[in-house]
Order: C-alpha cells, then structure tokens, then sequence
C-alpha cells in the first residue's frame, strides 16, 4: 500500500464536519488559548544572533525526525517523518489535458469533493512575467482572458485517491485544465461561500501604466464545478490592493482578506460584507480592521502574544481606486480613519467557531537583518487570530517566531483535522540558511506545524530546490495533505504532492 489511510474515528468524521462548518477544517477554541500561552513563554526565551546555527529540536507530540523520502518516480522531492509516502504530479512544463503546458509558479490552493470520488484541485499560478510574455504563462481559451495581456490564473486538476493505494495502475492526475486566465500574479485565495468555489486573489496592482491593458488588484470566483474556463470577472467591491488571501464565512458568507504590500508600507486585514454571498458580483461593503482606542495601532512588532486587542472596523469609501490617477489606495484610506497597520499579510483559514487565523510573514521583534524603507526592520513571522464577538470582536497575537530555526517567514497556511495549524515558509535567503536535509540549498523552505500546546515543529523540508512551499490544503476526508512546491520558473523545478500517512500519531 502507497501511504498509510489514518484509522483515527476523529479524522474520519472530518468529511461529515466539514459539511456542516462550509468545507473548513476543524479548530476549537481551547487552540486559541493554549497556542496563546505557550507562545508566550517561547516567546521569553533568548533570542540568538545565529538562530539556525542551533540543533532542531523534535518536539513532544510531534510526528519525530525527518528523513528523505522518494516519490512514486524515485526521487527525493521531500524530507518527511517517518511512515509519511508522497506522489508527485501537476510538474511546471507537464502537458495538460486541455493542450496546454503546466504553467509556472505554483501558489495557493484548495480541495473540493467530486460526486465520482476524485478530487478537484484548484491551484493558482503566481505568474509575474511582463505584459503577453506567453513563457510557461496561464493560457486557456483567448476570449475568456480578463486582460488579453494577463499572463496568470488558475489551473484545475482531477485528483484520483485510488492512485495512493495502486500508485502503477492508477494514474494520480485524471484531468487538468485551465480554469481562469488573463489575470497577473495570483498569489492565494480562499473558498468562497459553502465552497461554491475558489476565490483567486492578485498580488499586484499594476495596470495600464505598466504596459497591461486592464487594472489588477482584484479577486475572481473559480466555481469548483466549472469545467472548463472561465471568464475572469474581477469582483471590484473587495478592493483593489496587493491581494494574497481570502477565506469566506460559511455562516454568515463575509469575506476576509489578507494583504501583502510588500515593501510599500503596511498591510491592512480587511471584510467584505456582501449583499448576496452566493453572487459576489451583487456588490458590498469593504471593511479595515483597526485596535480601539490605538488609532493608526502599529502592530508589526512590540505586540504581547495572548493579549486581546478589541477592534473596530473602518468602512472604505472607494474600494476599487484609481491609483493610476492619484486616488488613495485602500490601505491609506482604512489607515487614516485609524486602521491598523501589519507586516506583509499572507495566508489565511476559518477554524470552527468563526475565528479567522492569518499570518504576518515577517512581524515580529526576532529581527531578520533586513530593514524596508520605512525603517521597520524585519522578523520571522507572526500568526494572528481574529474572533468576531456577540459584543465585541477581538484580535490576538497567537504565535511569534523567536527564530528561523523555529519558523521563518510563514506564507500560505491551513488548520489541519487535528487541530494544528500547518504553516508553508518562504523564507529568503541568508547565509546561515543550512539544513542537513537541503544540502547545498541557500534558502531553505519547510513545512512546519504548530500543536494545539503552542509549539513549533518541522514536518517536510524540501530537498528539489530553494523554491517555497504553498497551497497546503486537505482533501474533504482529512486523510490527503496537498501541498505544491513553488519552482524557480523551470520545467520540472514545481509541481504538486499528495502526502499521506499516520496522521493519527501526532497533532495534524
């Protein structure tokens, strides 16, 4: 047998959860508290100048060391624990289904259920070429491109579980095709409401002022069951900003978004409140979170992990702005009615009772050595947590990394069936950037999961390149991580895995 399919009574009544929560995985609020508390304390403990010079530790709880692992191919893609088995597919340069070739840059990504037993995968493309540079670009069918000259989009995949257990028989792509195009730089997403789809976000704000026919910045709906392209219709009321994530609530179908400015300035976390959440085109409120009674709350670092911090919401008065003609972009109109103010927002997920838990990819007091132009120097990354109230909504610093041996730069996350929290790095390079199990890699990517106690633990570490990790995702059964190596822009430098194994002996 190819992996192991966990035999935990929890993880097989994820299927039957998710149905119930909207298709989210599952947290409870006892996370929240104990995540808070034991952060705290790693969060006192002595910050080295070298922090990837120490020894990994094997935390308590967790899955133990990793070792490599080859794919159903024979090669050595991951680092994993021990009993973990992978298959690989979806690789940049691969022919598709559809007579196109895998595009570059693979990205975030989500699992949807099929009624014939596979799996769709969504998955975008982070393609950032410039304007109709068709190289490993997102094609598709030209008349259904937003912008002719959009080089991005999404790709969807069949999944076929049946190839996990027979990996020779089974092949573990049935079908790809591209799903949307003609968009720039699609970073992550989210699901959309009930998972009717996959909301697909563009980490960029250029326009016709740098060489594109249309303005990007926006998100797009992928309904799940499309089969084949669809027309990129950018939902224009969530905003125009440096977009990376979205999750829907299931209950009450308000979007939340993460933005990733980059070096720019800050990032806000914002809502969308639609008028209708089953027809996101019908127009609604776009919303930035902000600290009461800390107008303009800087909260990249000098923040006190567990403390809840009680927030407002500031409405934005022109959520689709002209930046090409002088307009204030969203972040500086939340900013000035007093919104707060992250370091480059990135991945986000909903746990069970409508808590919204992101991460800040390089917040925090653990300084990198880089500094932006604005003078805020750069940390390891924070995990945050949004939970809205009957009286009063609060935000709460969950998690901060007190080095990169423990967590650098956290992207792309996901709750797990188990009630951790798995957490994609991008981290950059550095010349201390080593580990035994990527040699001679100068930036060194993992997967890292974080326990219900709080603590930190490596669970993959890519061994193909120094290319990140993105897109974790678990099928509706809980029994399947998906995760996607990014790529360096080559043909076979990313592609997708499908991770199985003892799930039940650790905290995933």
């Amino acid at each position: 047998m190819f992996g192991n399919r966990p035999t935990n009574p929890a993880r097989r009544l994820f299927l039957r959860r998710a149905a119930v929560s909207g298709g989210y995985a599952i947290v409870t609020a006892a996370t929240l508290q104990a995540l808070s508390a034991c952060a705290a304390s790693a969060r006192k403990r002595p910050h080295h100048p070298n922090p990837r010079a120490h020894p990994r530790q094997v935390v308590p709880g967790s899955y133990g060391g990793l070792t490599p692992v080859a794919d159903q191919h024979g090669d050595e893609i991951l680092a994993l624990p021990k009993g973990f088995s992978y298959l690989t597919f979806g690789a940049i340069g691969d022919p598709m289904a559809d007579g196109g070739i895998t595009p570059c840059n693979l990205d975030g990504m989500s699992a949807f259920p099929r009624r014939d037993g596979k799996i769709r995968l969504i998955r975008n493309h982070e393609v950032r070429s410039s304007p109709g540079d068709r190289t490993l670009a997102v094609e598709g069918s030209e008349s259904a491109r937003y912008d002719p000259l959009g080089v991005g989009g999404t790709v969807s995949i069949d999944f076929d579980p049946c190839s996990l257990d027979d990996p020779r028989r089974f092949a573990p792509l049935v079908r790809d095709f591209v799903s949307l195009n003609g968009t720039v730089a699609n970073c992550a997403g989210g699901y959309a409401f009930r998972d009717i789809g996959w909301i697909t976000c563009e980490e960029t704000t250029e326009g016709p002022s740098n060489g594109w026919q249309q303005r990007h910045g926006y998100a797009y709906l992928v309904p799940a069951q499309a089969e084949s392209t669809v027309f990129a219709n950018p939902i224009r009321e969530m905003g125009r900003f440096s977009h990376e994530a979205a999750v829907a609530d299931p209950v009450t179908g308000i979007i939340y978004q993460t933005e990733d400015a980059h070096l720019r300035g800050g990032s806000g976390f914002y809502r969308y409140i639609p008028k209708n959440p089953a027809n996101l085109q019908s127009g609604g409120r776009l919303q930035m979170i902000g600290v009461r009674d800390r107008s303009r709350a800087n909260l990249r670092e000098g923040q006190t992990v567990g403390q809840s911090l009680p927030v407002e919401w500031m409405t934005i008065d022109v959520p689709d702005s002209d930046l090409e003609n002088g307009e204030p972009s969203v972040f500086d109109q939340g900013f000035a009615k007093g919104g707060a103010m992250f370091n480059r927002l990135e991945g986000i997920f909903r746990g069970e009772q409508g808590e919204i838990y992101f991460a800040s990819t390089r917040g925090g007091d653990a300084k990198k050595g880089e500094v932006n132009p604005d003078g805020y120097a750069e940390g390891y990354g924070q995990i945050w947590c949004y939970r809205p109230g009957t009286d009063q909504d609060e935000l709460v610093l969950v998690f901060e990394s007190p080095g990169g041996s423990v967590l650098d730069s956290p992207d792309n996350i996901c709750i797990t069936p188990g009630g951790g929290i798995l957490i994609c790095e991008d981290g950059v390079p550095s010349h201390d950037d080593t580990h035994p199990l990527a040699p001679g890699v100068a930036r060194v990517n993992r997967l890292i999961g974080l326990t219900r106690g709080g603590e930190a633990f490596e669970f993959a570490v890519n061994r193909l390149n120094s290319s990140e990790f993105a897109g974790c995702c678990f099928d509706p059964t809980g029994s399947i991580l998906f995760v996607n190596i990014y790529g360096n822009g080559r043909p076979g430098s990313g592609m997708t895995c499908a991770i199985t194994g003892p799930w039940e002996q650790g905290p995933l």
